[in-house]
């Protein structure tokens, strides 16, 4: 069984990376939340993955960039009524820690932002979640923001330029991805205007 995989980013989808290992392609289904996080083409990256078997539809990987991500992954598909699909839903709006968070709050509004997550399984995934390991830190530290929680963080300079792309139709995956290398080029210091402008040029247009 694949437990994780390290190679070269060969192409990024809608829903999944192909990965180059040594000259082989592995075909690793992920979220949007990884998909927009990954290398550019051609560079290296390591995802831990989880391996799924089914007799439809044989082996699929999915894959992530943190092990905090395969654990939250791998305890929401033992609850009845969550699949692969719901459970990267709920990871794209959520990360780990804060899954955590809105889990010991009861925040069923905070689960139902995922795709294809209603009421109902947005209260299960509550009750069920309860005292589970989702970090490799301890629950009752997540317990504590019930009482304190975070204030929300001021917009980035990278996320106005990701949302202006968007405004422009390119698609978030790609949006996030030549905003986030113009970053890494540009500095700290870049602003939104040239992180625009450079994601753009990255882009073709």
């Amino acid at each position: 069984m694949i437990g994780r995989l390290r190679g070269l980013v060969a192409e990024v989808g809608e829903e999944e990376a192909l990965i180059d290992v040594a000259g082989v392609g592995y075909v690793v289904r992920c979220g949007s939340r990884t998909l927009g996080h990954l290398p550019a083409l051609g560079e290296e990256t390591v995802l831990h993955v989880e391996s799924i078997w089914s007799e439809a539809q044989g082996m699929k990987l999915y894959g992530f960039l943190g092990r905090d991500e395969r654990r939250a992954f791998v305890v929401m598909l033992a609850i009845q009524g969550v699949g692969p699909k719901a459970a990267l839903a709920v990871l794209d709006v959520l990360a780990p820690p804060d899954l955590a968070a809105a889990v010991a709050r009861e925040d069923k509004a905070a689960l139902g932002r995922a795709n294809g997550v209603g009421p109902k399984l947005a209260l299960r995934l509550i009750t069920e979640l309860k005292d589970k390991q989702l970090t490799d830190g301890p629950v009752a530290a997540f317990h504590a923001q019930i009482h304190a929680p975070a204030a929300p963080p001021p917009p980035s300079a990278v996320g106005e330029a990701v949302a202006a792309l968007l405004g422009l139709g390119v698609a978030e995956v790609n949006a996030r991805r030549v905003v986030e290398q113009a970053a890494l080029r540009l500095g700290e210091e870049a602003d939104i205007p040239a992180l625009i402008k450079a994601g753009l040029q990255e882009l073709g247009r």
